[in-house]
């Protein structure tokens, strides 16, 4: 909201400073910004799309860098694949890594709410 917000107040700046021409660098400025976050998904996507769903390297470590807040498309580097979906409400990810540890994420809105550590017996 706060980026929208933005971009309408740099179409009125532009406005008033330099009419047209100026409205016409603001809306350049906010489609370069909008290509920019789209080009950062598809990258992040390929990436995780890459790699076998559901499996990460360590789920110690993975479970140490996660926090409160974090979007998928924040988590989705850290972990380098896509995770398996075990749950909607809320939504629920799990990756497991080699010895059999799990991290299972849980998002609502999109942001992490929890995440937990299960251990491999």
């Amino acid at each position: 909201m706060f980026g929208w917000a933005l971009a309408v107040a740099a179409v009125a700046v532009g406005w008033v400073g330099w009419r047209w021409q100026g409205v016409a660098l603001a809306v350049t400025v906010v489609v370069f910004w909008m290509l920019l976050q789209f080009n950062r998904v598809v990258r992040v996507m390929r990436r995780a799309g890459q790699r076998p769903v559901g499996e990460i390297d360590s789920a110690v470590m993975l479970h140490a860098k996660l926090h409160p807040g974090m979007t998928l498309l924040q988590i989705l580097p850290l972990t380098k694949s896509l995770g398996v979906k075990t749950g909607d409400d809320p939504e629920t990810f799990v990756w497991t890594d080699g010895g059999g540890d799990q991290v299972r994420v849980e998002l609502r809105n999109g942001r992490c709410t929890g995440f937990r550590l299960d251990r491999a017996p």
